[in-house]
């Protein structure tokens, strides 16, 4: 039985690991290659990064709560409306990537000078970040094409998509950036273009798949209002969960900000603080490609009413989480001496990343076992719980977090890995040890 299991794992999460892994080289080869225009360039696509991860965080629910969603019609024998289903998610991020795109482009002055950085860095955020955000509704089709996919249990698509994606972004980066013959280069401005483009290409190669399928399932492609209002009211238990999520984020990021002691020492920390939160959401990905097929899995096995098939699974995920942990921590280890000569010349910079990242690889296995099941409950359609289990860690962690801040950015990372993430560990394993969540059927 246990064989079964790792094969139908390995199944879903290989590819969806590699597709995770392209996803996040995304902000990876964006640091790398502005990293060498400067230290104020990396510490503004700093602050730009945060801002614009936490308007797309937000609507993560896409992902998620389409492929909880489809996978559980599927389960139950209806293909067709898993499709349709998925069409309106699709159509909700149409919507929303309209209003965020416009509020975001309104907005970007204060979002940015709430950080309170320095003058030349504020800047450099700024103008990223209006720029980045014309990508927000190919970002979001995305994600709900994305999950549409993942809940079909197809998650090799998604993988290609990534792959080729991160590739043209890579291309065009280094080309607006630095420029190329005919092409002159543009500077910061460069990568949120380039980066933009490749969203925009990404986006429409995943719709073409899904219109495919819904087609030949028979499932209309045209919106529909009920549907749409439907998937949005199932999602805001989601968004809340992420908001809080993001909003620790950004009190980490503020910590930061608030225990530099100058204008010169904030640019190092924020900088390295990028540096670091980029390498952590990385390695995130990286361990959410079980918690991908926790999603899959759990609402495709409660969609067909099996309950003791679920549990058996989750333990046998929440085992994989643990050894995949352990060696992500063990090579973010190895490799924190090397590392920050990848993205940066700033010997400061490259100082101060190291003892960050072996707090953070030391964290690694509590986070692998906290993705797994984030992804089972999250598959299981238990929203509600993960917002209220969201709000109480963060209500724990901001306070601390804030007061330790004159510690300096390592003691502002040691409250995030252990405090943050042990938090988030003792809320899930004691939602995942009761039976509340497992709720089968087409619908929760």
């Amino acid at each position: 039985m246990r064989r079964g299991q790792d094969r139908e794992i390995l199944r879903l999460a290989v590819p969806a690991f590699l597709a995770l892994v392209a996803e996040p080289l995304f902000l990876l080869s964006d640091a790398a290659i502005v990293g060498h225009l400067g230290t104020p360039e990396l510490a503004g696509l700093g602050i730009a990064g945060v801002v614009l991860q936490t308007v797309v965080g937000l609507c993560v629910f896409l992902a998620y709560g389409t492929t909880a969603g489809v996978a559980r019609r599927l389960g139950a024998g209806d293909r067709r409306g898993a499709l349709a289903q998925g069409v309106d998610g699709l159509w909700l991020a149409v919507v929303i990537g309209a209003v965020a795109t416009v509020a975001g482009v309104a907005a970007t002055g204060p979002l940015v000078e709430a950080f309170d950085a320095s003058p030349v860095v504020t800047e450099h955020a700024t103008t990223y970040l209006r720029i980045a955000f014309l990508g927000t509704t190919p970002l979001l089709l995305m994600l709900a094409a994305t999950g549409v996919l993942r809940g079909l249990q197809d998650t090799r698509t998604p993988l290609v998509v990534a792959v080729a994606g991160n590739a043209l972004n890579i291309v065009l980066n280094l080309l607006l950036v630095y420029g190329a013959g005919p092409v002159a280069g543009l500077g910061l401005p460069g990568s949120a273009v380039g980066s933009v483009l490749a969203q925009v290409a990404s986006a429409a190669a995943l719709l073409v798949v899904v219109v495919r399928g819904a087609r030949r399932e028979g499932a209309s492609l045209r919106p529909h209002p009920a549907g749409i209002r439907a998937a949005g009211r199932a999602g805001v238990p989601l968004v809340i969960r992420t908001l809080t999520l993001r909003a620790a984020l950004l009190v980490t990021t503020y910590a930061v900000t608030l225990g530099a002691v100058d204008a010169t020492d904030s640019a190092v920390d924020l900088a390295t603080h990028q540096l670091a939160i980029t390498l952590w959401t990385f390695l995130a990905f990286v361990l959410d490609a079980i918690a991908i097929a926790a999603q899959a899995i759990t609402g495709r096995l409660l969609g067909s009413g099996d309950r003791v098939g679920t549990r058996a699974v989750t333990r046998r995920m929440v085992q994989w989480g643990v050894v995949s942990g352990l060696v992500t921590g063990v090579l973010l280890a190895a490799s924190s001496p090397l590392l920050g000569h990848l993205f940066t010349a700033d010997p400061a910079v490259r100082d101060a990343l190291v003892p960050v990242l072996l707090v953070a690889a030391l964290a690694q296995p509590i986070a692998g076992v906290v993705f797994v099941l984030d992804g089972v409950l999250i598959g299981a359609g238990d929203g509600r719980y993960l917002a209220l289990g969201g709000l109480l860690t963060l209500v724990v962690y901001a306070p601390v977090v804030l007061a330790v801040a004159g510690g300096g950015l390592f003691a502002v990372w040691v409250s995030f890995a252990f405090l943050f993430m042990g938090a988030r560990l003792g809320v899930l394993v004691h939602r995942a040890r009761g039976d509340a969540w497992l709720v089968t059927g087409v619908s929760r």
